[in-house]
């Protein structure tokens, strides 16, 4: 069986943070959707759960980290390409995201990134295949 990821992070605003991620082009699994909360579809095996503060503090007895000021956790997302990379940093900034540095070239690996509407980073990157050690 192949693992799944389920990604869980509070927004502020859901009805906001699922049209953010629309002009994305992310999708999201209506039969894990409600007023409460949804799941983003990233790849067949990866979603992120976009919850209210209010469901998800039904998961943890910890205060919700302020995302605006502090890092909890930077969340990676691979690309195909260089300018896909780009592209998606650049519709993130255009739905109210923001950048946070400068993209970031390795030769073998470019990367990029964005903080959601809720301050949450979201690193892009692209690796060429031929850098990755397949053993």
């Amino acid at each position: 069986m192949t693992k799944k990821i389920f990604v869980n992070l509070p927004v502020k605003d859901l009805n906001q943070s699922v049209n953010f991620f629309k002009k994305l082009g992310f999708n999201f699994n209506a039969q894990f959707t409600d007023e409460t909360a949804t799941s983003m579809i990233v790849s067949e095996d990866i979603f992120v759960m976009l919850l209210t503060h209010d469901k998800f503090k039904t998961f943890t007895p910890k205060a919700i980290c302020d995302s605006t000021k502090n890092t909890e956790v930077l969340l990676c997302l691979s690309c195909e390409s260089r300018e896909a990379v780009d592209d998606m940093v650049s519709k993130a900034v255009a739905a109210g995201g923001t950048t946070y540095n400068e993209p970031q070239d390795h030769g073998f690996m470019y990367a990029h990134g964005f903080q959601d509407l809720d301050g949450h980073i979201w690193e892009i990157m692209y690796m060429e295949p031929s850098a990755v050690n397949q053993s």
